[in-house]
Formats: C-alpha cells, sequence, structure tokens
C-alpha cells in the first residue's frame, strides 16, 4: 500500500514546482509603459535608478515596483496673498505639470505618492509664489498688469518646483478676486473718472461753440465792412435801393407790381422793376 500511493504523489509535486517555476518566472520581470517610470523596491528599500519604458528584472518575492504617470497632469490649486498694500488678493491657478522620469527616485523616497507630491509639495509652492508676486504690486497693479503678475509667478513657482523634479509646463490663472471694499473703490473711481470724462467733454463742446459764435462775428463784421465799401464805391445807390426792396418785401407789406426809380442828376436812365421778379 505505502508503495503505490508514493509514486502517485510525484506528479503533484513536479505540478506544483512547475507552477512555482513559471509564477517565480512572471513576478521576475516588470514592463514599464509609455508614459510612466518605474522605482524598484527590493525588502522595502528604493533603489538607485528609475526604470523607464520597456521590459525590466526585478528579484522575485522580495521586490515590488511603484509605477508613476510621468505624462502632463493638471491641477487647480488656489492661493491667497496680501498686496503692497496690504489688499487681500484671492486667485485661483491653474498647474500643468509632470514629474521629470529621472527624478521618480527621489520622489518616491521623498514624497510617496503623486498625491502627496500635489498636497505636500504643488499646493504650498504654489502658495508662497503667488505671495512672492503679489507682495511686490499694488491690488491695483495686480488686476491692470495680470501678465505681470503671471509671469512674476511662473518663475518663482519654476525655480521652486524644479528641485523636487517637478517640472512646470503652463500655469493659468483661473480667477483673480479682491475684497469687497475694493470693488466698491473701483466702482467709484471708474465713477468718477466717467464724470470727469464727461465734464472734459462738455468743456470742449463748450470751447468750440464759443470758437464758433467767434468765425460767425468775424464773418459778420467782414461782410460789415466789404458793404460799406460798396455803399462808398460808384453804384452803391444801387445796393441801397435793393436793401429797401427787400427790407419792403420782407416786412409783409403789399409792393406794387412795378416800380420806376429815376437815374441820378448826371443823366442816368431810370431804373424799372418788375416787383413780382423780387416775391417768391
Amino acid at each position: 500500500m505505502r508503495n503505490s500511493s508514493t509514486p502517485n504523489l510525484q506528479p503533484l509535486i513536479g505540478g506544483i514546482i512547475a507552477a512555482l517555476i513559471v509564477l517565480i518566472g512572471f513576478n521576475s520581470f516588470v514592463i514599464i509603459n509609455p508614459g510612466q517610470a518605474g522605482v524598484l523596491s527590493v525588502l522595502g528599500k528604493a533603489q538607485d535608478g528609475p526604470l523607464l519604458e520597456g521590459i525590466h528584472f526585478k528579484p522575485p518575492l522580495v521586490s515590488q515596483v511603484d509605477i508613476y504617470d510621468v505624462t502632463v497632469q493638471k491641477f487647480e490649486v488656489p492661493a491667497q496673498s496680501s498686496t503692497k498694500d496690504l489688499q487681500e488678493l484671492t486667485a485661483s491657478f491653474a498647474i500643468n505639470f509632470r514629474l521629470d522620469p529621472f527624478n521618480v527616485v527621489n520622489i518616491r523616497r521623498e514624497q510617496g505618492t503623486l498625491q502627496n507630491v500635489v498636497s505636500k509639495i504643488i499646493a504650498p509652492q504654489t502658495q508662497e509664489s503667488f505671495k512672492i508676486a503679489a507682495a511686490i504690486r499694488t491690488v491695483e497693479e495686480s488686476i491692470t498688469k495680470r501678465s505681470e503678475l503671471k509671469n512674476d509667478f511662473d518663475r518663482a513657482l519654476t525655480e521652486r518646483l524644479d528641485r523636487y523634479g517637478i517640472l512646470v509646463l503652463d500655469t493659468s490663472v483661473v480667477d483673480l478676486t479682491f475684497s469687497p471694499e475694493f470693488a466698491h473703490a473701483v466702482e467709484d473711481k471708474q465713477i468718477a473718472e466717467q464724470r470727469a470724462q464727461r465734464a472734459i467733454y462738455i468743456a470742449r463742446e463748450a470751447e468750440q461753440q464759443a470758437q464758433a459764435d467767434i468765425n460767425r462775428a468775424k464773418g459778420r463784421a467782414e461782410a460789415q465792412r466789404l458793404l460799406a465799401e460798396t455803399l462808398k464805391a460808384q453804384g452803391g445807390g444801387l445796393v441801397l435801393q435793393k436793401e429797401a426792396i427787400e427790407a419792403w418785401r420782407n416786412g409783409g407789406s403789399q409792393m406794387p407790381k412795378v416800380l420806376v426809380m429815376g437815374g441820378d442828376s448826371k443823366g442816368g436812365l431810370p431804373l424799372l422793376f418788375n416787383m413780382n421778379d423780387f416775391q417768391e
């Protein structure tokens, strides 16, 4: 009985050993896909050198590989600071970044997971960088010169995150708000500026009107001067006669149909006017 049972265990043991060999074989390699970087830990200790794209050997049973996404990541981070004139300024930044694949070992040792990177590194460094950019300008300058504020923020954040193996690709200001008191002050200032511009417009309009009156007065004076010269010249009487006829017509009195005016003492010919020619 004993001799017959022993041979039956050999195939079972052989199958177990073969399964262990296959399991160990599969556990001895790791594949790193594009856009990833790995950190090999043996007995809980991170090994130097990142595992980049490709297939890598790892000691079976006593090691593990932590995979990090090194493609572009985007997180929105709030920040708050006081400006140069001690006004409260609140902002929200969208940070586009990625992990440096050659520094993932240090990231694994010092920060651990990507969530820790965001909460322990990116968020506080965003806050500090915003303080640096906001403290050198007033709240009004922060709003009117928003691009300059962003440039100062970008430089400060890039320098700070580069120490941790975090590459900043782009940032954008999602929101920028200020205290209600300053909002009212800005509104009052805009109203005052609009009123000032309106006053300037009215003053210019009055100046133009005065200049127009002066030009009209000059025109009337010149017309009177020319009329006086005409009256002094030969034939001035004709002008006076025409002016009398115009005054007569405009006065509303009934005019004769024909008006005959005698010549002068030097034998001038009499003048015959058809008054219908002077009526509209």
